[in-house]
């Protein structure tokens, strides 16, 4: 591994320059900085261990430096955020535990985010062969007590696993396995930011089956244990957990060969503070989480049938996020993913298939449309039982493929539908009070709507008054 080049790196990064040419006393980049710089990662996020002065002192100051704003993270810690004014870029700033920068790295958690550099000289800190390990693409612990101080950690490991792809060495698997049990300790807030790190990585999928091995998914997902029970059938080859795991590995493999509108839709950060694609995935995993419940198996031909399973796993998946702390937000967008998930290949399969039917889809989605796209694909590559033939699959994926070209094409030309008439217009028609009989109509005029075959105010009236 050629130091220099991290070396210059540093020495050359705008924000770590400025700020050693300012400060007198020593000023360490540490952690996850060091070890992306070294993977070749651009970074916006630089944690700093400062001696010689309070880091909330040097906090402040370098938020005037920089025109920044000062956050205060952790007071009995001593951690401090500053977030510059590009709102992208942020310095974390503490000092060091027992004023010593070797006993700060020795309680840190894997030896990749153990390295220190001398924002001044350059110079390496690497007390725990941190750089080999990155060099040879491994994750080490360095102390079985500090995660056990935060269990946190424990997922941490899955968590960079899963963004690496770094091989998790037999001694730490050993260590998530004895302290599984602990994983429930940590405040769900810091869970879900973990969980959400690991579904943004690539190899969210391997992560996900080793956190199985460790014994740790079922404890976060109890529900990985009924996915257990549904065995392979004629339309898949996997079992229902496995099916899963598959589903998550192909929605990031559909992401890398897309084009780069989908891309660019999918890296959009638009609830929860992780993109689209992290979002799907999780909902990739949760998909089928109500086939268990709805699964039976007819006497007549042995097949395996699950009706309505969308609607249920859609009914299930709140109380399960909400136990993590997942935002309302996060919760409808894959509520709606696991509802959906069958919809676009419903749609493509229609034998009354037309360009309303595909402006319909869109206009039910809308900004989800290719996202329930993609989640159709990974499900289709994740069910080839030996009733599914390669022509089928092949028809399938065009047919989606299809719909989302289509989509881009026709995105600008397709409006919002225009609310024709609200709730006290169709209550004063009909002489009616609020009552569930209200709301049917309003969805009838909405699915009509949706149909194109109401477009205009009075063709809304004339549909009221002839609902029944």
């Amino acid at each position: 591994m050629n130091t220099q080049i991290i070396k210059n790196k540093i020495l050359n990064d705008k924000i770590l320059k400025d700020l050693a040419s300012r400060f007198e006393n020593e000023i360490y980049l540490v952690g996850g900085g060091v070890r992306d710089l070294i993977l070749g990662k651009e970074i916006t996020d630089r944690d700093l261990i400062v001696t010689g002065m309070s880091a909330k002192d040097f906090a402040l100051k370098a938020a005037q430096i920089f025109d920044g704003k000062f956050i205060e993270l952790d007071e009995v810690n001593n951690i401090y955020r500053v977030v510059m004014k590009d709102k992208i870029n942020e310095l974390d700033i503490t000092n060091p535990v027992e004023n010593s920068l070797e006993k700060d790295i020795f309680r840190r958690d894997l030896t990749i985010n153990a390295l220190a550099v001398n924002i001044k000289t350059g110079e390496i800190l690497d007390l725990i062969n941190g750089l080999s390990d990155i060099e040879n693409g491994i994750l080490n612990g360095i102390s079985e007590e500090n995660f056990t101080d935060d269990p946190l950690r424990i997922l941490r490991i899955f968590r960079f696993h899963s963004t690496t792809g770094f091989k998790i060495s037999d001694n730490l698997m050993k260590i998530a396995k004895k302290y599984a049990n602990l994983i429930t300790e940590p405040a769900k807030e810091r869970v879900e930011y973990e969980l959400m790190k690991l579904f943004d990585g690539k190899f969210a999928h391997s992560a996900l089956l080793k956190m199985d091995e460790a014994g740790i998914l079922e404890i976060i997902f109890p529900f990985v244990k009924e996915l257990k029970q549904v065995p392979p059938n004629a339309h898949h080859h996997l079992d229902l957990f496995h099916h899963s795991i598959e589903t998550v590995r192909q929605i990031q493999l559909i992401y890398e060969n897309e084009n780069d509108f989908v891309k660019k839709h999918m890296n959009k950060v638009d609830f929860g503070g992780f993109s689209r694609l992290a979002h799907l995935k999780l909902a990739g995993f949760m998909h089928d989480i109500g086939k268990f419940s709805t699964w039976f198996i007819e006497s007549e031909t042995g097949r395996h049938r699950f009706f309505k399973h969308e609607d249920v796993g859609a009914k299930m998946c709140p109380e399960i996020l909400r136990k993590l702390s997942f935002s309302n937000k996060q919760i409808n967008y894959i509520k709606l993913m696991i509802k959906n998930h069958m919809y676009p290949s419903m749609v493509m399969s229609s034998p009354e298939l037309s360009e309303k039917a595909m402006r319909r889809y869109i206009r039910k989605m809308g900004d989800n449309s290719i996202d329930a796209i993609i989640i159709a694909k990974a499900d289709r590559l994740s069910a080839l039982g030996p009733e599914i033939t390669k022509r089928m699959v092949e028809d399938n994926l065009n047919s989606l493929t299809r719909l989302c070209d289509f989509y881009i094409k026709f995105l600008d030309t397709i409006k919002p539908l225009p609310k024709l008439l609200d709730g006290n217009e169709v209550m004063k028609l009909l002489n009616i009070s609020p009552s569930p009989k209200l709301g049917k109509i309003l969805n009838a005029l909405h699915e009509a709507q949706l149909n194109e075959d109401v477009t205009t105010k009075n063709q809304a009236v004339e549909f009221v008054r002839k609902y029944k």
